[in-house]
């Protein structure tokens, strides 16, 4: 998605959480999530506006176009990263429950009226 992204773009306030709350998200394991949310965005008109995470979780700040399949999205980017942080990280899988990296369930919300510095700032401010 370029940046003249269209005035129908929407936003949306993605939370993901590890299985059980696991706490093994780290400052490298982070930077890996993120790169593998950018490399398969392009696919399905999306793109990263601003990223946080915190030891068992992470929050994710995207805007998609009208024609954006998000669930399809999020079911991608849960199976890629998944996989690809149990195999580039073999120690974590010791720490999560029968291997399973990320929960089943998430929490998306439409930003709606809020400013999008407003949302920024909040997801900025997590894990403080």
């Amino acid at each position: 998605m370029s940046n003249n992204h269209s005035v129908f773009a929407i936003h949306f306030h993605l939370i993901l959480v590890v299985k059980y709350r696991k706490k093994v998200i780290n400052d490298e394991i982070s930077e890996r999530l993120k790169e593998i949310f950018r490399s398969i965005e392009g696919n399905y008109n999306i793109a990263l506006e601003e990223w946080n995470f915190d030891l068992d979780h992470v929050h994710i700040l995207f805007r998609s176009e009208p024609n954006s399949n998000i669930s399809k999205f999020i079911n991608a980017y849960k199976s890629a990263s998944s996989r690809l942080i149990k195999k580039e990280y073999p120690s974590i899988r010791s720490r999560l429950y029968k291997e399973a990296f990320w929960s089943q369930s998430f929490c998306l919300i439409s930003t709606g009226k809020a400013s999008i510095e407003t949302i920024k700032k909040y997801i900025e401010s997590q894990g403080e």
